[in-house]
């Protein structure tokens, strides 16, 4: 008896060994796996921020060097488009100005006149600068109404929209009617037909009537100052026909600005596609 119960505490004794050590084999390989797990969790997430880290430099520098080129592209094509408008509204001016004087409708003093193509020196440099200003302002009040304006947008119809423009001033010098108000009346009626043809746009009938109307009380003040004068005056100290010229000179202008605008965004656009071209 005492030999049979030594024998099963042994038995149970070699059991509850084999067991424990089962047991520690098995939380020893869960420790080591999870062990593993997290070893491998912090490996890749130091890659990673190593990945960011080398990689953010880069796109930060070409994002930098992208923004820095554009805006020195955007203010260069500012300076061209300036450019071409003042040297237009310049060369329009002395030639429309030549008629008028010729017509013996604009009177300057005898000093004056053996300037440059017998007019004021100083006439091609501020209509000049007037059509870069209107020229600029044009498509800067389209985009910032969100109205791009889409109508006729092509060289050809701006070529036409600058001969009817040329056609109004030319019917103001030698045009004959009964009375002033009739011709202004005319004058009027073609300035909206031009609007309508070339135009057709709130932002470039109210800015027309705004410049006819700022470019109307200028002359005036100049007029009346006596820089120089108007053959027979029947609106105050100019001709009554005088704001209808300049609510057509600033719709062609703001044509012309338009136009080119247009031109140097799909220059943009194309310089944009080449560097991006799988973007």
């Amino acid at each position: 008896m005492p030999r049979l119960e030594s024998c099963t505490w042994s038995c149970s004794c070699t059991a509850r060994g084999r067991h424990k050590n089962h047991l520690g084999d098995t939380a020893a390989g869960l420790a080591a796996k999870v062990g593993e797990m997290l070893s491998s969790s912090v490996s890749s997430s130091s890659l990673a921020l190593v990945g960011r880290g080398a990689r953010s430099p880069s796109t930060s520098s070409v994002s930098s060097n992208t923004s820095s080129s554009s805006t020195l592209n955007l203010s260069q094509h500012l300076v061209q488009r300036s450019v071409v408008l003042f040297v237009v509204g310049a060369f329009m001016a002395l030639v429309l100005n030549l008629l008028q004087i010729q017509r013996n409708v604009t009177l300057f003093p005898e000093e004056v006149i053996s300037t440059i193509f017998s007019s004021a020196w100083w006439v091609p440099p501020c209509c000049g600068t007037a059509a870069a200003v209107v020229g600029l302002l044009y498509p800067c009040i389209d985009s910032h109404l969100g109205e791009p304006h889409k109508f006729k947008r092509e060289w050809a119809s701006v070529m036409r929209c600058i001969a009817v423009f040329v056609g109004i001033n030319h019917a103001s010098a030698k045009l004959d009617f009964a009375n002033n108000v009739q011709l202004s009346l005319t004058l009027a009626a073609l300035s909206l037909g031009l609007w309508w043809t070339f135009d057709r746009s709130r932002s470039g009938l109210g800015l027309g009537i705004t410049i006819a109307f700022v470019a109307t009380l200028i002359t005036q003040f100049l007029v009346y100052n006596g820089v120089y004068q108007y053959t027979s005056p029947d609106f105050l100290y100019i001709r009554s026909w005088l704001p209808c010229i300049f609510f057509s000179g600033g719709v062609t202008v703001g044509n012309i600005g338009r136009q080119l605008a247009m031109a140097v965004a799909g220059k943009r656009l194309e310089s944009v596609y080449q560097i991006w071209p799988e973007s």
